[in-house]
């Protein structure tokens, strides 16, 4: 099984989300020893932003090639993906925007679009400061979720699962009850064939 690991937030040590999609990767190795890992730090080697590139030896375009190569291979994807302003960091918005190419990970037909990346297991560690859950006031400025379920329902990804600590900035109280519930969750993630 191939695992590739993306880690998004820009809080180093600070952040909650990379101390859960460690905290994944870990149950998943445990109870997957033969799996292989790649990892990406989006934070710390930020990808360049999404142009058109004329140039198929141009640097852009062969580090999107590799993370494209990466993306495909992989078996089981854990994505740290922290709420920043009601959506996602804009270095995880250039990784998708690598990964959704026409013609390798979607396609348009007569019928309309068609995801070609299915059959992948994508484990999403999510993080937010209030609360913006199914049922909250908040939940309408919920532009991080559902952007990620809606990305990746249009490749054609249909196993997702979000693991999520929610109201981190309320208090340390709150933060506390939030990594307890999201380490319980991820303490539930059964290995599912690759």
């Amino acid at each position: 099984m191939k695992l590739l690991h993306i880690d998004s937030s820009a809080l180093g040590s600070h952040s909650v989300s990379r101390g859960l999609t460690a905290d994944i990767v870990a149950q998943v190795r445990s109870a997957r020893p033969d799996a292989t890992v790649r990892y990406r730090d989006l934070a710390a080697q930020p990808l360049p932003h999404w142009t058109p590139v004329a140039d198929a030896s141009d640097p852009a375009a062969l580090l999107g090639n590799e993370v494209m190569d990466e993306f495909l291979a992989a078996d089981v994807i854990v994505l740290g993906a922290p709420m920043y302003n009601f959506g996602i960091p804009s270095q995880l918005k250039a990784w998708i925007d690598r990964i959704m190419v026409a013609g390798k990970t979607f396609r348009y037909t007569a019928n309309g679009p068609e995801g070609l990346a299915g059959g992948k297991r994508v484990i999403v560690a999510s993080s937010r400061g209030g609360f913006y859950s199914e049922g909250t006031a908040g939940a309408v400025m919920d532009f991080q979720e559902n952007y990620l379920r809606a990305v990746l329902g249009f490749l054609g990804i249909t196993d997702v699962e979000f693991v999520r600590a929610e109201g981190v900035a309320v208090s340390a109280e709150h933060k506390e009850q939030a990594l307890a519930t999201a380490r319980d969750a991820i303490g539930t993630l059964l290995p599912k064939a690759a």
